[in-house]
């Protein structure tokens, strides 16, 4: 059984997950609640674990630069009320260099995988044939590449600047979609799409996380057919194939 844990702006979820990947219990979802530290998180992890039976290991999705496992950079925990309000010093230092793998594993005594949550959703959905990104909308914009079954190293490309000296994240984040409305948010989505096709140039690209049902049918009619939209669902059920897609090239 492997636990997997999606971690958001707003809330933890997690959801044992059988060896095929299906849910093997009901998902749990916990609000974050801020200030937000290391510590909560484990906290929240540690009582929903204690509601399900034995798990051999944990994957975990979270918002922000992972690297081997190691928190190189995480955009919401770190501030003191959540996103878009002021950085704390405190949680910066906490959150920012964690070994998060290692915390897992020495608060569960088992392996543990640390990922980029666009990344676990990606291991959820691709095909594993040619090059394929997956996009997530919700408090920001996630992406995860794939090429040939295997995760490519982590681009955050939610932090770049699209337009006008503004992030991704400015742009086709949530606060924006609650600022312009659906309609015109789904247009920023779709010039989101625009500038990102020269970057990828995928066969095909997956459009996912909690804003995408959002996207009018007006902008969806606008996309190729290499287009597909998947469940929120995703940013746990790739919880057990990530350990594949995560390996190297050998």
């Amino acid at each position: 059984m492997t636990l997997a844990v999606d971690c958001g702006g707003g809330g933890i979820k997690t959801s044992l997950l059988d060896l095929n990947g299906f849910q093997a219990a009901p998902p749990q979802r916990t609000a974050v609640r801020y200030p937000f530290s290391p510590e909560d998180l484990l906290g929240i992890i540690e009582s929903h674990a204690s509601q399900v039976e034995r798990f051999e290991r944990i994957t975990l999705g979270m918002p922000g630069m992972i690297r081997r496992g190691v928190v190189v950079y995480t955009p919401h925990y770190i501030r003191k009320a959540g996103p878009h309000t002021k950085l704390d010093p405190e949680l910066e230092t906490a959150w920012n260099g964690l070994d998060m793998e290692s915390a897992l594993h020495a608060r569960f005594a088992v392996p543990a995988l640390v990922l980029n949550d666009a990344e676990v959703a990606a291991a959820g959905v691709v095909s594993g044939e040619g090059a394929e990104l997956v996009m997530t909308l919700g408090t920001g914009l996630g992406c995860a590449f794939v090429d040939g079954g295997r995760l490519a190293p982590h681009l955050e490309i939610s932090h770049a600047q699209m337009r006008w000296g503004l992030t991704y994240d400015d742009v086709v984040g949530e606060a924006e979609r609650i600022r312009l409305g659906d309609s015109a948010w789904s247009r920023r989505v779709l010039r989101a799409i625009d500038t990102l096709w020269p970057v990828f140039r995928w066969d095909r690209l997956y459009i996912g996380g909690g804003n995408s049902p959002r996207i009018s049918a007006a902008a969806r009619s606008r996309l190729g057919e290499n287009v597909l939209f998947i469940p929120n669902a995703a940013g746990m059920n790739g919880g057990v194939r990530a350990w594949a897609l995560a390996k190297p090239h050998t």
